[in-house]
Order: structure tokens, then C-alpha cells, then sequence
């Protein structure tokens, strides 16, 4: 199991099956469906073993679709779905997620929500405690300005698994580490929260270079225990190939000892969703 490599964070969309309000003429080269046939070969030149497919989709279906896929695909690790957090039948809806080996955890994408403080709304808030309560961990999706609430939802909801997508989207474009540092040390100073390398290829015209403060950044606030590796496939064909962002990662990470690199490449996905179907 230590020797597994893990992709945390990847998608299918099938645009037969769902309508994607993201999915605008600005992002024309997503505007078709990926699919498990369209990453396996991708997989197996990158020496990939396991994925973590994530939701693209606010809806039950989606969540269905995808578990259903994960059943069919072994290299499927597990399933982070969306849930309505603030349903009145929320632990209903979790109850037929938790039935599938396969489900690991709940997103929403905060990011897109017009109040910054969505996540400490009350009825947000008691959306999280049912999942502290059952274990579930949560993926935050968000901009560097909603990180300033995680302290407020960590004192709420002590035990909540968190990780933070994507690093936060730092603001690469601009080439400047901004607020973005210092909040996301405080966030990295709560226990535990872990963290994606993930997303960073589509905040800019990107060079290797241009990527290595914002990973050292994280590296030296999370530590390599609570990192891990994530493609964002097939968003991450907006700026690079599949085999361009493993790429960019082994080189920003090439000082990592085998151990460390253990953990980011697949060992801290492993422990973090608890992955059984391996």
C-alpha cells in the first residue's frame, strides 16, 4: 500500500447526462465528455495506480453517476460527491452515500458562492457537524479570502477532516504570495487540515519556476504529512497536459527524501479518506 500512487483529485463530466453552468466559451477545450477510457492510458504512462474522482456537479445524480462509475472501474479509488449541507434531510441523503464502499467524502463549491462567509452560516455550520459526526471529510473549495473563516468552522466542528483544494488558488498569476501566505499558515496551524497540490496550472501561464514558491510555501507550512498530489484532470488541460503537471510536481519536488515523496505521491491520500478499496 505505501508504494500506491494516488492522483487525490480528478473529474469525469458527461455533458449528455448534465448541463455544467462553469462550463462557459471561455473554457471551450472542456466543452466535451471525459470519461474513464479517456484517463486510463493517461494512468498507466504516468505509472498512476489509484484516483480519487471528485464532483463537477451540484446534484444527487451526479453523485450516483460517479459511484456507479467508481463500482465499474477498479483504478477508481473512492468518490468525493456533493451534498446539500443545508437540507433538512441531509442525513438521509448521507445515509445512501455512506452505503457505497466507494464514498469518501462531501465538496461544494464555496468559491462560488456569493457571501465570502458562507461556511459559517449557521445552517452551513450545522451541515458540517452532521458529517464531524459521522466521520465524513470535507473539501474546501475556495479563494485565498475564505480562508480567514476555517478557524471559525475548526472551533465549530473540532474533529471535521478538512483539506484545502488546490492550495487556495494562490494568486500565481500576479507572481506575488499576497495575504494568500500568511492565511493559509494559520490554516495549516489548525489540526487536522490537510492540503492538495492540485489547480495550480490554471492560475497562470506557468513555468516550473513560476509554481516553486507556492509549493515550498505549503511544504513548509502543512509539512509533506499532510500534502498530497492531485491533476485536476481534466481542468488541467487548460494550462498543461496530464503528463506536464506530474512533471512539474516531481521537479518543485525533487528534494523531497523517498519518504517524503511517499507521502505526497500517494501515502497521505491513503490515510486521509482512509482508502479501503485498494
Amino acid at each position: 500500500m505505501n508504494d500506491l500512487v494516488v492522483d487525490c483529485h480528478q473529474h469525469f463530466w458527461d455533458l449528455g447526462r448534465f448541463q455544467y453552468y462553469w462550463m462557459t466559451p471561455q473554457v471551450e477545450v472542456l466543452r466535451r465528455n471525459f470519461l474513464p477510457d479517456d484517463l486510463i492510458p493517461i494512468l498507466n504512462r504516468e505509472g498512476i495506480d489509484r484516483t480519487i474522482v471528485v464532483q463537477a456537479h451540484r446534484s444527487h445524480e451526479e453523485a450516483q453517476w460517479l459511484l456507479e462509475l467508481s463500482a465499474r472501474h477498479g483504478f477508481i479509488a473512492g468518490v468525493v460527491t456533493w451534498a446539500d449541507l443545508t437540507c433538512p434531510n441531509l442525513g438521509k441523503a448521507l445515509d445512501e452515500l455512506q452505503s457505497h464502499p466507494k464514498f469518501l467524502g462531501i465538496r461544494h463549491p464555496i468559491e462560488d458562492e456569493s457571501d465570502d462567509a458562507w461556511m459559517i452560516r449557521e445552517e452551513v455550520l450545522r451541515g458540517f457537524g452532521e458529517l464531524e459526526r459521522r466521520g465524513i471529510p470535507y473539501e474546501l473549495l475556495v479563494w485565498p479570502r475564505h480562508l480567514k473563516y476555517v478557524p471559525v468552522l475548526r472551533e465549530r466542528c473540532p474533529y471535521l477532516k478538512l483539506v484545502v483544494d488546490h492550495v487556495a488558488n494562490p494568486p500565481i498569476a500576479r507572481g506575488v504570495m499576497d495575504t494568500w501566505a500568511d492565511d493559509l499558515a494559520v490554516v495549516a496551524g489548525l489540526p487536522n487540515v490537510y492540503c492538495k497540490l492540485s489547480g495550480m496550472i490554471t492560475q497562470a501561464d506557468w513555468t516550473t519556476e513560476s509554481l516553486r514558491p507556492y509549493v515550498a510555501h505549503a511544504v513548509q507550512v502543512f509539512g509533506y504529512d499532510r500534502l498530497m498530489f492531485g491533476s485536476d484532470w481534466p481542468v488541467c488541460t487548460l494550462g498543461a497536459s496530464y503528463e506536464q503537471v506530474v512533471g512539474a510536481l516531481r521537479d518543485v519536488l525533487a528534494s523531497a527524501s523517498p519518504l517524503e515523496d511517499s507521502r505526497v505521491w500517494g501515502q497521505t491520500a491513503v490515510e486521509f479518506y482512509g482508502l479501503r478499496c485498494l
